[in-house]
């Protein structure tokens, strides 16, 4: 305990009998409690002679007023709240009301006046002055969440109501938290020069759950189905995670209208609650709810109309394109979503104010509801003025420069919609931001405020984590995604994991001198170790060095249609291993494989490319509709020693299936179309480094570049019979080399599943998915096969000799019989040569056919970082293909 908590609480010791005696407040089931009992101050009777019995009292003259025992108090203050003045006629009532008048001022904990024949002398006793406001037991609800919602402030005039008004509102900020035991006592500590400490014992008490939720006369949907539509939830071990469980009135008043929400949605058109009551059990810790329904018969739909006096609207038109029809079950979020409809047709003609009422007309009998949408005049609309608020470091025209209508054009509800998308997909600003409409200084002006919440744009991170495709990895960056709050992108980059290593400086200018066109550029440095797998250890094949710049640049052509150009250089050191895959100066096939051979070297790319856009989701960072569609086109050789034509197709669509359920189907399809001439008569004119490849993360349930052409190396071969090798051709002691092609295409189906509030303030968002694709089209490389080792002589197997300074190859010798016969047993190889042991390689995977993975997986923003995991498995896949079932991804920041 530090020491100003232990002169705290001797203080409070000695001075417990100045303790505010039984100033406790508990929270109740439902109602409030009382008010607790506060000592009343001691108001002395005026001392005035009493008046006879028979006669009436008799009116005096205020001769002096005299004002004692105030300390911080001018006497003339104080006599300021008095209505009594000096040679004023007085009586007991005036007297009276003077006591009333101190009483209400509130500054005085005890206060008297004494009457000496007109010489009045107010007695006061001035109410403390708080020196500190001290929460103690709160670790549910944080003082910053207690201290603005009180009254008592240090410096503050100490009164008691102020006391019960705190300890009311401290309760109710704890029964929103759904605790309901809660208690709060008040204590004074009094200090000298008249100061008191305020301090508020806490006891939080538990959290009190909904322990039961029963309904009453419903016959048409079971307990279970109302149950599922409202947002309180029982207590259970499946909503233990959920903060729906706890008790909240402002809850339970939404639970009726998602009820008769409910209901309507399904032709029930009488359909009301009676009655909602909670009850607290006795030990305060559980609720039980109960409601009491009326169901009422269904409704089935009548004629439906629409009348509209605006000269745009033509009603036989609109009827035609109305989605209820006569004899359909009665659907009131039908009937809300289509006057909403109406009011946007009716915004895109420019009518930002109009009024469309739906009239019902009910009849019992036939159990219809005939509907006639009237749409009233009102006059076409303009904007007056563009409003932008809360913009601290964004400056307004990053905003503006957003909006689709600008000030004098007609209002478009259209223009309005799409530029809360593009606001939206700024990602500067809060979630979901929308404009407002008011009404300008004439009827048919309109005023559009944006009121904007921003947001952190700038991140710096250090992050180390584990991986499933690169294990270790550390990643340290810095990026201001608005940079000077003009919108710029700044950032630095570098990371570090056991098989990849990359640093890159970047900037984007979106508005180049305030028009619409962007420029960009970075630089960058990129080392990749290709890899495979032995005996699922990891081996590194080649590696490759880019070092290079971009420089990019776009414009728009239409409201969705945009156009990018971009220039690249790039320069590539592939290598391999020399100790391993080089026998002298030359890279040796037998070892590495003829297709690792080609590809190593040093080369320079000189990339022009464009790409042309169609984007109309409505947020870019987490879209729930809309679609995307682009094709992209790079050229290598102008310049340099790479020269081919990479084709790319992408495209996209969001559907958004309600309750938050988002539905996303996505495609995309590449080609690469080589010039020149290959690097060897035997090998692919796309070198291996330029080929697609495809695999984890982008197809869930395959390996990483797990799909497609490859080449098997099976090195255990049984030579007991040298005559007749056995291969053994399981997954232990092979390696597997991707070599990826000239085309692919991939498809995905995946479908964002929303949970419960709980699981939703954790950061958790699942999602079940169907991949589809295939890489391709790969000129068959050379293979070594067992045949190879064969002695054309006596076609034995044996082992290759070679020479690992001239590079010389021969076979071992073959060990004779006493008659000079060959055994088939083959000596050491001579020396200076080293064994080549038997092997052969398999090509596999080369087909358009698809391959097809389903699957499940959760992004969770987590306490290390983010965290993705999925799970998936392969229905269709080819011989050769590496599958995965389980795959994550896991980092940590401090």
């Amino acid at each position: 305990m530090n020491s100003v908590a232990s002169h705290k609480f001797s203080a409070r010791t000695q001075l417990s009998a100045l303790l505010l005696a039984g100033t406790m407040l508990s929270a109740p089931a439902i109602a409030q409690d009382a008010a607790p009992p506060v000592a009343t101050p001691t108001v002395a009777a005026p001392t005035v002679p009493a008046p006879a019995p028979e006669a009436a009292p008799a009116a005096t003259t205020i001769q002096t007023i005299t004002v004692v025992g105030n300390q911080r108090l001018e006497a003339q203050t104080i006599l300021s709240y008095l209505r009594l003045r000096v040679g004023q006629r007085y009586d007991r009532s005036i007297l009276d009301q003077a006591l009333k008048d101190l009483a209400a001022t509130e500054l005085f904990k005890d206060f008297q006046i004494t009457d000496n024949n007109g010489a009045l002398t107010i007695e006061v006793t001035e109410n403390p002055v708080i020196n500190r406001v001290i929460l103690e037991g709160n670790k549910r609800l944080k003082e910053d969440k207690i201290r603005p919602e009180i009254k008592l402030a240090p410096r503050q005039i100490f009164t008691r109501s102020k006391v019960r008004a705190d300890v009311a509102r401290i309760i109710e900020l704890y029964k929103r938290q759904g605790r309901f035991a809660a208690t709060v006592e008040p204590k004074m500590v009094s200090l000298d020069q008249n100061r008191v400490d305020v301090v508020f014992e806490i006891n939080e008490g538990p959290k009190s759950k909904v322990r039961q939720i029963s309904i009453i006369g419903n016959e048409k949907f079971s307990d279970g189905d109302l149950k599922d539509e409202m947002a309180t939830k029982e207590s259970s071990l499946l909503t233990i995670l959920s903060s729906n469980t706890s008790y909240d009135p402002d809850r339970l008043a939404y639970d009726q209208q998602k009820l008769r929400l409910f209901y309507l949605q399904n032709g029930y058109a009488d359909f009301r609650v009676i009655s909602a009551v909670a009850e607290l059990t006795s030990n305060k810790q559980d609720f039980i709810i109960t409601y009491v329904v009326e169901e009422g018969e269904r409704y089935k739909f009548g004629d439906v109309d629409v009348k509209s006096e605006l000269r745009d609207f033509q009603p036989e038109m609109l009827k035609t394109l109305l989605p209820m029809k006569k004899d359909d079950w009665y659907d009131a979020k039908l009937v809300e979503d289509t006057v909403e409809s109406l009011s946007e047709t009716a915004g895109l003609f420019g009518y930002a104010f109009a009024d469309i009422n739906p009239e019902f007309r009910r009849d019992p009998e036939t159990r219809t509801m005939q509907i006639t949408f009237n749409v009233a005049e009102s006059p076409r609309t303009y904007v007056e003025r563009i409003d932008v608020n809360g913009n601290t470091l964004t400056h307004d025209k990053v905003v503006r420069r957003e909006f689709r209508l600008n000030e004098g054009d007609a209002f478009n509800s259209f223009g309005i919609k799409r530029t809360e998308n593009r606001i939206n997909s700024l990602g500067y600003f809060q979630e979901n931001l929308e404009i407002e409409r008011k009404e300008g200084s004439a009827p048919d002006r309109i005023i559009l405020e944006t009121n904007v919440e921003e947001k952190p744009t700038g991140e710096l991170s250090l992050s180390a984590g584990f991986s499933s495709i690169e294990n270790f990895l550390l990643q340290a960056s810095i990026r201001q995604r608005n940079f000077r709050g003009l919108g710029q992108q700044l950032q630095a980059s570098v990371n570090y994991s056991s098989y990849s290593k990359s640093i890159e400086l970047g900037f984007t200018e979106p508005y180049l001198f305030d028009r619409n066109i962007s420029v960009g550029g970075s630089v960058y440095r990129r080392d990749l170790n290709s890899f495979n797998f032995i005996n699922n250890d990891r081996q590194t094949t080649f590696q490759q060095v880019t070092t290079g710049f971009q420089l990019n640049a776009g414009v728009p052509l239409t409201e969705f249609m945009s156009f990018f150009g971009r220039y690249s250089l790039n320069y590539d050191d592939v290598t391999l291993d020399r100790g391993i895959y080089f026998f002298g100066d030359q890279c040796d096939p037998l070892v590495a494989g003829r297709y690792l051979c080609d590809a190593i070297g040093k080369r320079t790319t000189s990339l022009l490319g464009y790409t042309l856009a169609y984007d109309d989701r409505d947020n870019r960072i987490r879209p729930t509709r809309g679609q995307s569609a682009s094709l992209s086109q790079d050229f290598a050789g102008l310049g340099g020693s790479v020269k081919y034509v990479r084709t790319r197709l992408n495209a996209s669509k969001h559907f958004n299936l309600g309750s938050r359920f988002v539905l996303n189907l996505s495609a995309e399809g590449g080609y690469i179309y080589p010039f020149g001439s290959a690097p060897t008569p035997t090998s692919d004119k796309v070198r291996l480094t330029d080929r697609f490849f495809l695999g984890e993360p982008q197809m869930r349930g395959f390996d990483i570049r797990g799909v497609g052409p490859r080449v098997v190396r099976y090195a255990t071969v049984d030579l007991t019979n040298p005559a007749a090798p056995v291969l053994d051709t399981s997954s232990e002691g092979q390696i597997d080399d991707a070599l990826g092609g000239r085309a692919y295409y991939q498809g995905r189906v995946e479908l964002d599943i929303p949970l419960g509030t709980g699981a939703k303030e954790l950061g958790l968002r699942p999602s079940v998915f169907l991949d589809v694709g295939s890489v391709f089209s790969v000129k068959r490389p050379t293979l070594t096969t067992l045949a190879d080792f064969r002695d054309p002589a006596d076609g034995l197997t044996k082992y290759l000799c070679r020479n690992s300074t001239t590079g010389v190859t021969n076979f071992a010798t073959n060990t004779p019989d006493s008659s000079g016969a060959p055994t088939g047993q083959f000596t050491t190889c001579a020396t200076g040569f080293s064994p080549l042991p038997p092997f052969e390689e398999r090509f596999f995977g080369d087909t358009w056919m698809p391959r097809v993975s389903i699957g499940a997986g959760v992004n969770w923003n987590s306490p290390f970082g983010p965290f993705r995991i999925d799970f998936a498995y392969a229905l269709r896949k080819e011989e050769g293909d590496d599958t995965k079932r389980f795959s994550f991804n896991v980092g940590t920041q401090f």
